[in-house]
Formats: structure tokens, C-alpha cells, sequence
């Protein structure tokens, strides 16, 4: 593990980074994928065929907050250091509106939305400061197995979460509750271990960076925006990069899609109960570590764009997988299929995007990266929705159309060159 470390980084800070991946992906498996999504759906909007659209609004809205804000935020941690700052308001704010959502009830909507918006806003924002740590800590040639620890860490922590809130739900069902009595309670737990696993984080990490020189004249908000300009205006430079970002607006469409839309599928195409879906996405899970983990060595190994590239012809598979079955025994297969390619995809493009960024602008273009993430979170979910609702509910169709974001992300991606990439960076870097 040593020898894939940067010269002055220890094991047990590369640990610490990675426990905020542990930390945070309780939020996305118990609130987007697993728990509340399908709850929201079922009971806050009272199964209404609207519900689905008006879930997948709900994230767009926040997702479009992350893009108008990500690119700044990014500029602005860079000029002043401040990755690890940001990062604890971002943890903060997350943390306190997925607790709010235990007051989230049965026709709520006007409680349960905004807070939906501002705890997945503040998470997707942390999520782009968190990555940009990743090229301090590895080494050039080994940025796809660390960043394949940490999300394969990060899997771990939904895999916890998961567990806990599963034999909750399990103990109060037996007992007699319904969704509207175990659901709320899941919020606490999920907020209290982002709380307390991301502790590490921000005990160890170091922020290495320092302060870039300050434009003469300016504010904060306007030396971010002048930055931010700045990078758009050298874009030539980073055609392979600008490529990429637009290939993963494309394939992440998808990804983001499957994340959003796992359990309302599996209850709503499949028939499954909450204990069912639970227990599927607990093995999936398991499934995503173990990609994310082995595809980081494949990765540094075969290269960055054959890695992804393989992922997203086993993402369409998956897809046609899950649009054929009838029964559980199909659909388990697609849907661990879909976890071992989720795993991969997601490490993978998160160390193409650190090989390719110039040292003083990291931060700013994982948030470039974020944009694109949430662009896509956007893009994807939002037309599963629209095409649910104009077939009437009709899933099959929803999921099959989604396939055409991971075809259309592999033709492009075709075009992007990382060694070349990554001359550009280091060019910019001398």
C-alpha cells in the first residue's frame, strides 16, 4: 500500500480520506437508493402517478444547485486552501437536513422536498471536495487503486448502514409499525453515522495545498468567478479532459439513474417488498466494493479509458438484463451486475479525471467533474421520470431507455486520448 502513497503521505491518512467515501455512502444507500426514494414515492406523495416525476424533480433541483455552485466552490478552494473547511460545512449541512427528514410524513411533500433538495445539494457538493484529494495522496500511476479503496470503503459504509437500518426495519415490522413509523427513524440513523465515520476525515487529512497568489482588487466571490473564466478560456488545452467530461454527462446519466430509481423499480416492476429490496441492495453493495476494488489495479493496469470503457458495455447488458426478467432470479443477476460495474465506473472516472488535471487547478476541475455528475443526475432521472409517466407507469420502458446513455457515453468516449491528457496537464503544471 506504501508504495502507491505520495512520498510524505502516510497509510493512516490515505485511511482517513477514505473513511469519508465509508462515511457519506450511507447517505446515498438509505436515502436515494434503498429507503427513502421509495418511500417518498409510496407514502410521503401517497403512490400518486406523479409521484416518480416529482422525486426525480426534486434531486434535478438539486442537482442543478450543485452546478451552478460546484465550479465556484471549487475555484474558490483552491485560491484560499480551503478544501477541508468547505468539506466540514458541506458534512454539516448534510448531516443535519437528512435528520430533518425524520419529520418528513405521510403528505409532507412540502416538507419532504426542500429538505431532499438541501441534504443531497450539501452531499453532492462534499462529494466533489472530497475527491479532490485524491492526486495529493497517490501516486500518478497508482490514482485507480487508491481511488478503488476508497470506494470500495465507501460500499462498506453503505453496507453498515444498510445493516443497521435493514434489521431495524425488520424488528418493527415484526412489531407491527408501518413505513411511516421505521422510515423516519432510518433518517437518524443514517445522519448519525455520516457524523460520526467522517470524524477521521477531518482529525487527519491534511489540506496540502496552499494558498494560490490573490487576483489585486478582487473579493472572494469575484477572484472565484475570475478563475473559473479563466479555466473555460484555457479549455483548448484539455481537449481530452472536456471529452471526458462530456462522456461522463453521458454514461453517468445511466449511472445516476440505476442510483436514483433501484428500489422504485424493484417495488414497482418486480413486485418486491421493502425487506426484499433491502436485502437486494445489501448484496449489491457487496458486489460494488468488490469492483470498485479490483477494477482500481485492472485499471491502473490496462489503462484508464479501456477500464471504463469495459464497464460501460457490462452497464448495457445490465440494462437489457433487467428489462427481459420476469422473475427474481434474472433480476438479482442484472442487478449485481449493475453493482459490479457501479463499483468500477465510478473509481474509474474519478482517477481519469485526477490523471488529467494540472496540480494548482484540482479542485476546480473535480468540480468541473462535479458539474458534469450532476448534469447528469439531472438528464438521467428526470427523463426515467418523464418516460414512467407517458407510458403510465410503464418501468420496463423506463429502464430500457436509460441504456442509450451508457451506448451514447462508449461512442464518445472513443475520442479521448489520457496520455495525451495528461501531457496537457503537465504542460500547464510547468
Amino acid at each position: 500500500m506504501r508504495n502507491n502513497l505520495a512520498t510524505d503521505v502516510k497509510r493512516r491518512e490515505a485511511w482517513a480520506w477514505a473513511m469519508y467515501d465509508f462515511a457519506n455512502s450511507g447517505y446515498t444507500t438509505i436515502v436515494i437508493t434503498a429507503i427513502f426514494n421509495a418511500y417518498f414515492v409510496s407514502v410521503v406523495a401517497g403512490g400518486a402517478p406523479w409521484a416518480t416525476l416529482v422525486w426525480t424533480l426534486s434531486l434535478a433541483t438539486s442537482y442543478l444547485l450543485i452546478m451552478l455552485t460546484a465550479p465556484l466552490l471549487g475555484a474558490y478552494a483552491d485560491a484560499y486552501a480551503a478544501k477541508k473547511r468547505l468539506l466540514l460545512a458541506t458534512t454539516a449541512g448534510c448531516v443535519l437536513f437528512t435528520a430533518a427528514l425524520y419529520f418528513a410524513g405521510p403528505g409532507m411533500l412540502w416538507l419532504a422536498i426542500p429538505l431532499i433538495v438541501l441534504s443531497n445539494f450539501f452531499y453532492g457538493s462534499g462529494e466533489n471536495l472530497i475527491a479532490a484529494f485524491l492526486p495529493e495522496l497517490a501516486r500518478e500511476e497508482s490514482l485507480g487503486k487508491v481511488s478503488g479503496w476508497g470506494w470500495s470503503l465507501g460500499y462498506v459504509g453503505g453496507l453498515l448502514s444498510l445493516g443497521v437500518c435493514l434489521a431495524y426495519v425488520s424488528w418493527a415490522q415484526a412489531r407491527g409499525d408501518t413505513a411511516a413509523d421505521f422510515v423516519p427513524v432510518t433518517m437518524l440513523f443514517t445522519a448519525a453515522l455520516f457524523a460520526l465515520a467522517s470524524l477521521p476525515t477531518f482529525l487527519i487529512l491534511k489540506e496540502r495545498a496552499l494558498p494560490q497568489p490573490h487576483l489585486v482588487g478582487k473579493n472572494m466571490l469575484q477572484e472565484s468567478f475570475a478563475r473559473l473564466l479563466q479555466t473555460l478560456r484555457h479549455a483548448r488545452h484539455y481537449r481530452d479532459l472536456r471529452r471526458f467530461l462530456i462522456c461522463t454527462v453521458s454514461y453517468q446519466a445511466g449511472i445516476q439513474t440505476v442510483i436514483t430509481l433501484a428500489a422504485i423499480y424493484a417495488q414497482q416492476a418486480m413486485h418486491f417488498t421493502m425487506q426484499q429490496t433491502l436485502g437486494l441492495i445489501f448484496v449489491v453493495n457487496i458486489t460494488a466494493a468488490l469492483g470498485a476494488f479490483s477494477f482500481g489495479y485492472l485499471q491502473d493496469r490496462i489503462g484508464h479509458v479501456p477500464a471504463i470503457a469495459l464497464t460501460l458495455l457490462g452497464w448495457m447488458v445490465m440494462v437489457l438484463m433487467a428489462w427481459a426478467a420476469e422473475g427474481p432470479s434474472l433480476f438479482w443477476a442484472a442487478a449485481n451486475l449493475a453493482g459490479l460495474c457501479m463499483g468500477a465506473s465510478q473509481s474509474a472516472g474519478r482517477a481519469l479525471v485526477g490523471l488529467l488535471s494540472p496540480v494548482a487547478r484540482r479542485a476546480e476541475f473535480f468540480g468541473l467533474w462535479g458539474l458534469a455528475v450532476k448534469l447528469s443526475s439531472i438528464l438521467g432521472p428526470v427523463t426515467y421520470g418523464l418516460v414512467s409517466w407517458l407510458t403510465a407507469g410503464d418501468h420496463r420502458t423506463a429502464i430500457l431507455v436509460t441504456g442509450a446513455f451508457f451506448l451514447a457515453g462508449l461512442l464518445i468516449l472513443r475520442g479521448v486520448d489520457a496520455t495525451r491528457g495528461r501531457q496537457a496537464a503537465l504542460q500547464e503544471e510547468a
